[in-house]
């Protein structure tokens, strides 16, 4: 767990205060020059962000007049983490070094002293401390910045192997359709064909037209879904066009079972919601003809209270039905579908031996 930093002006007031603090331990009420100089580089340190050349020029009186040193080695500190002039630095070192082994107004500075050059190791050791920390720092800082660039850049990467991923996979499945999918539908809707041209039966040759016309249809909406598989893009392409509650009196129309569609249309209401609401009752209406031979169904959409209610209900079937093969994921698709819209799906048999199956989303599409 990162440990949390204070805020900027907090330090800053206990830095002041600090040095403050190193002014309060060396006061000379006799040299109030001297303590003068000393606050005002206290004082200076607020400034040691935004210049922290200034702060430390404006922090060195107060070494070269007093022994309150810690303002300048603080700002010290702070141009060494904020620049990357190592000539500066080394210079900037040498100016407090110098400073501080003199003695204002009456400096003494003799190099053929021993003492004075063991004074003068210990005070440039004290001058590159705080610009090696600095330095460190900024180092650290540094280096932070380039690990979250290789974890952004690792991420990146993550994502375009799994976009290629995804485009094998597309195009693998876009080849399944054309060439297995595809070939099927196009034999059922020529078969259909054949069938409405060569018989005499009514019902039949009707039976046949609906076939082929909805194989046709099939055709067009996976020639459209291949188009979209084979797209390389890694931005999810939208299926269009997309049915709308305009288009539910075809879809009810065109169920191949007898059904009414009793509606009092909402206006305004979002895509997804309409989308949802048609998505739900072609699924109710193909499970009815799959699994219920000979029933009638009733699709009813009203709008109250803020929500949107879908139910469609088909009577019990009049003849057995055919085997026909299902992955059952037709009402669970539903029910996700509407939990991302912050709906509900529920579906259960009536009382006569029907099915029922309710769609509620809220009209806004919101959850």
């Amino acid at each position: 767990m990162t440990p949390r930093r204070l805020p900027a002006p907090l330090l800053d007031a206990i830095v002041v205060a600090v040095a403050l603090l190193d002014v309060w331990v060396h006061f000379d009420s006799d040299e109030p020059g001297r303590m003068a100089c000393a606050v005002a580089a206290a004082f200076a340190l607020v400034l040691r962000r935004r210049l922290p050349l200034l702060t430390f020029l404006l922090t060195l009186p107060a070494v070269l007049f007093s022994d309150a040193i810690l303002a300048a080695l603080i700002a010290l500190y702070t141009l060494a983490s904020l620049t990357r002039h190592r000539v500066l630095l080394a210079a900037c070192a040498t100016a407090f070094t110098l400073s501080s082994m003199s003695s204002w107004p009456s400096p003494t500075f003799d190099l053929s002293e021993t003492a004075t050059l063991i004074t003068l190791g210990y005070t440039g050791a004290t001058a590159v401390a705080p610009v090696f920390l600095g330095q460190l720092v900024q180092a650290r800082r540094d280096l932070s910045l380039r690990l979250a660039e290789i974890s952004a850049a690792r991420d990146h990467e993550r994502l375009l192997t799994d976009q290629t991923v995804l485009a094998k996979e597309r195009a693998q499945l876009a080849r399944e359709m054309h060439d297995v999918v595809s070939h099927q539908v196009s034999l059922i809707a020529v078969r259909a064909g054949a069938l409405q041209v060569g018989t005499q039966d009514a019902d039949v040759k009707e039976a046949a037209a609906t076939i082929r016309r909805l194989s046709v249809q099939t055709l067009d909406e996976l020639r459209h879904m291949v188009s979209v598989l084979r797209a390389s893009g890694g931005r999810p392409t939208e299926l269009t066009p997309q049915p709308s509650l305009a288009d539910l009196q075809r879809l009810v129309d065109n169920s191949g079972i007898e059904a009414e569609l009793q509606a009092d249309m909402p206006d305004g209401l979002p895509p997804t919601v309409q989308r949802a609401i048609y998505r739900t009752v072609q699924e109710a209406l193909t499970n009815a003809r799959k699994h219920a031979p000979g029933t009638t169904a009733t699709v009813r959409i009203r709008q109250e209270n803020g929500a949107v209610r879908a139910t469609v209900t088909n009577t019990a079937p009049t003849r057995p039905a055919l085997p026909l093969p299902s992955a059952h994921y037709g009402l669970i698709g539903l029910r996700q579908r509407a939990a991302l819209l912050g709906g509900t799906v529920t579906s259960g048999p009536t009382a006569d031996g029907g099915y029922e199956l309710r769609l509620e989303l809220p009209a806004d599409g919101t959850s």
